[in-house]
């Protein structure tokens, strides 16, 4: 088992599920040197989460996943072309991965729906709000599209009745 760290749309345990089978929650963790910002673009054209180094701090969750598990996970995060692997120490000395944006652009904003996966990733482990305050969502143009149906149907498995209520 390797420990995945999670700071997105991955904290919804069943979004990772979905992607990650093995996915088995360890914990909260802290990311020591970063801070949570929304400046990747996603390939619908909205904004995503990464990291930044800076001299914050940005909470996650810890994961555990199988090695077999790592190629579904690389390929949906766009490892090599999107997203970069990097190798972590928390903030407590364990090491874990996660994904950090390869380019970045200001004045994007994410689509509701990815939000909505962020707050009730948060929300199902504890995790605070306070940082996400200042962040406005845009409503998706095209509701079919494949990241908003599979959006809509991790937050269902989540008990969300509504994906709306997450925001």
């Amino acid at each position: 088992m390797i420990p995945y760290l999670a700071y997105g749309s991955n904290l919804l345990t069943s979004r990772l599920a979905a992607r990650c089978p093995s996915a088995r929650v360890l914990g909260l963790a802290a990311i020591p040197g970063h801070s949570l910002d929304f400046s990747k673009r996603g390939r619908d054209g909205s904004a995503k989460a990464t990291i930044t180094e800076s001299d914050a701090r940005t909470q996650g969750v810890l994961f555990e996943i199988t090695e077999s598990d790592i190629p579904a996970l690389d390929a949906a995060e766009g490892a090599g072309l999107h997203y970069e692997k990097i190798a972590l120490v928390l903030e407590n000395g364990q090491r874990a991965f996660t994904y950090r944006a390869l380019q970045r652009q200001n004045g994007i904003a994410p689509f509701e729906w990815y939000l909505a996966l962020i707050r009730a990733g948060r929300r199902e482990h504890g995790l605070g709000l306070g940082d996400l305050a200042h962040v406005e969502p845009i409503p998706d143009p095209e509701p079919d599209r494949p990241g908003f149906i599979a959006a809509r149907e991790a937050l269902e498995r989540a008990g969300y009745r509504d994906w709306r209520s997450a925001l």
